[in-house]
């Protein structure tokens, strides 16, 4: 008979949760400051603690209801209005009311993303997301502020932002699906395999930070259109 953990063991996850929404708020007071760097990156350090709190959760035999609803809620919090606003103040009030509906339509969607994932949790498989996560659109989103800073390029490229955060935002309340790895294939005979491709990665992070992140989210993103528009064709070619 499996024993029920002690009490105080539930905060665990709840605490790094708490910290996610601490980042972004922080994340906010930052860009409102004119912090953009530091406002992008506490944006990553809120998907860092969102990570964890699963996982302590998991370990810890600990999830529960309430821990699900409070995840979601920092979820909205850190990664649906701490990245539309940090978009707005970077470069979206240069465009007046685009600016507000680009922004607007990021947090609207990532609710909506959110609220879907709750209600299909259990109707899904472990191994997919149907939709982009809104984690990874808000760390998509800094990103591309932390990109057009280093290169200076939101003065005359400044809407791309904007454009790619409407797509981002449709892409997350889309049915296409894409890779989960809450479950991966730890056998033995792909162990070399992730080994190797982890200390690549790792590697070209070290030295290309901005550049490295940048690239894996953009790879992730174009998976899930780019496989839909394979098997779409594989469908159709085998119909003809």
């Amino acid at each position: 008979m499996q024993r029920k953990p002690a009490p105080f063991v539930y905060l665990f996850p709840n605490l790094f949760t708490s910290a996610s929404i601490f980042a972004g708020v922080f994340s906010m007071i930052s860009a409102i400051n004119g912090d953009f760097t530091k406002a992008a990156w506490l944006i990553l350090l809120s998907l860092v603690f969102d990570g964890l709190d699963g996982r302590v959760a998991r370990m810890t035999n600990t999830c529960s209801k309430f821990g699900v609803e409070f995840d979601s809620l920092a979820d909205i919090v850190a990664f649906g209005v701490a990245p539309a606003l940090l978009m707005y103040l970077f470069i979206g009030h240069e465009f007046a009311r685009f600016g507000i509906v680009a922004s607007a339509l990021f947090v609207m969607f990532g609710a909506i993303r959110l609220a879907r994932f709750n209600v299909m949790t259990a109707q899904i498989e472990p191994s997919i997301f149907i939709g982009v996560p809104i984690p990874t659109a808000a760390v998509f989103i800094s990103l591309l502020v932390l990109l057009f800073q280093k290169y200076s390029l939101e003065d005359k490229f400044g809407v791309i932002i904007l454009i790619l955060s409407i797509i981002v935002s449709l892409l997350m309340v889309s049915n296409i699906r894409y890779p989960s790895f809450k479950k991966m294939d730890h056998m033995p005979k792909n162990i070399m395999r992730w080994f190797v491709g982890i200390i690549s990665i790792g590697l070209f992070i070290f030295v290309f930070p901005i550049e490295g992140f940048s690239l894996l989210f953009v790879i992730y993103i174009l998976y899930g259109p780019l496989r839909a528009l394979y098997l779409l064709s594989k469908r159709i070619t085998r119909n003809k």
